[in-house]
């Protein structure tokens, strides 16, 4: 009796259910290591190619089919990760994390039974927290090693000795990495405000802004707050951040003033937290992310780059 050839593409079940739920786990973690989303779908889609790439008993052969795709997908973030070093030497201005809207329900990590193999509750992100856009930023600084090891020890639940494996490291290393990453989060990121004040302060703020109110938005800001605006060379953009809540409600005054009464601004969830988009002429050409610490707003991202706003359009 002769083996039957097959195809991925040849009978129904080529893609079971199994192997395609584990789209949106990769894709979440591909958005936290790289802080962009479309090339979290590149790298997973190049992982299911990969999968398929193998023959029907390569495939039956492995154990653990969401494991092995775990870590090909890991795999291909750090190569990516390597190469955008490099990417960024070159970009314009300053490079903001792409914004996601809404609740983001695709990022979830492992299922809460598998969570709860982290030693110490304590160590762990939380999934709201791990895509707040201050925790991407200061992803962004880390290297990669240590942002692979802290996403999959303390978002995705993976022990030390699986982490080894997918990077190639001892279990002591990476948990040496994850340390270090979790003593840079903890560094700089103070205790978040209850959601409820920082949607109320998000809303004062878009008020205040949309009266050109300079005297509520200064009240409204740190006098040490930051706007990190992100137009990748493609739109005007601040180049570099400013500091200072005086200076940035200015600018943001100036903005409003330049706009003529054509910038609409619509309270929305960016990266699960209460956000602003700037829509101009009804579209939307930017994305406002908050920091919140007591009762004034830290940091505020601003992306402008279209290249970002994708996700957005459909609003």
């Amino acid at each position: 009796m002769t083996e039957r050839m097959t195809s991925p593409h040849d009978e129904p079940d080529a893609e079971p259910a199994a192997i395609i739920g584990e789209r949106r786990r990769l894709v979440g973690l591909a958005y936290r290591l790289l802080g962009s989303l479309a090339e979290a779908e590149d790298a997973v889609q190049e992982t299911y190619t990969r999968w398929y790439a193998l023959s029907r008993r390569q495939q039956d052969a492995v154990e653990s089919p969401g494991a092995w795709l775990t870590t090909v997908a890991t795999r291909i973030c750090l190569d990516l990760l390597g190469s955008a070093r490099v990417r960024r030497e070159r970009y314009v201005g300053e490079w903001i994390p792409e914004p996601l809207p809404g609740r983001t329900d695709w990022i979830s990590g492992r299922p809460a039974a598998d969570a709860t193999r982290c030693a110490d509750p304590a160590d762990r992100v939380t999934l709201d927290e791990s895509v707040s856009m201050a925790f991407l930023v200061v992803l962004d600084s880390m290297t990669p090693a240590q942002r692979v090891a802290l996403i999959l020890h303390d978002v995705f639940g993976y022990p030390f000795a699986e982490i080894a494996g997918i990077t190639g490291r001892t279990p002591a290393a990476c948990r040496e990495l994850a340390s270090a990453a979790r003593r840079r989060v903890r560094d700089a990121l103070p205790p978040e405000a209850p959601a409820p004040h920082r949607a109320e302060l998000v809303r004062r703020f878009r008020r205040a802004w949309d009266a050109r109110d300079i005297d509520a938005l200064v009240g409204l800001l740190s006098p040490d707050a930051t706007l990190t605006a992100d137009g990748g060379g493609v739109v005007p953009a601040a180049l570099h951040p400013i500091h200072g809540g005086e200076g940035i409600a200015h600018y943001l005054t100036d903005l409003a003033t330049r706009a003529a009464g054509a910038l609409t601004l619509l309270e929305r969830t960016v990266n699960g937290r209460p956000g602003l988009v700037v829509a101009y002429e009804g579209a939307a050409a930017a994305v406002y992310a908050f920091d919140v610490e007591a009762d004034r707003i830290t940091h505020i991202w601003a992306v402008r780059n279209p290249d970002k706003l994708r996700p957005w359009t459909a609003e």
